[in-house]
């Protein structure tokens, strides 16, 4: 089973609010996950970005790959930089 890291949309017609979850890559944008990592909102000013930071470790160590959008969001929140320093102290 594939898994990846991606955003599934919610929220009104021109006001999104997105949930970041870990989903099988076969189950569609705003369907069934396995767990809710965080949420993104772009409405406020600056965007609002809420983020577990030790679940989204423990699942990209699982090998779950992200999506771009939701790779961006880590790196704003810092937690993608934690994940390569964690990464190359492994080797």
């Amino acid at each position: 089973m594939a898994v990846r890291i991606r955003l599934a949309r919610h929220g009104r017609k021109k006001k999104p609010f997105y949930r970041l979850v870990v989903a099988d890559s076969r189950s569609p944008r705003d369907g069934r996950f396995i767990e809710m990592l965080g949420t993104y909102d772009p409405m406020t000013d600056p965007a609002a970005i809420k983020i577990d930071e030790e679940r989204v470790l423990h699942w990209l160590s699982e090998g779950a790959s992200p999506s771009d959008t939701a790779r961006g969001l880590l790196k704003k929140a810092g937690v993608w930089d934690k994940f390569q320093e964690n990464k190359k102290q492994a080797e």
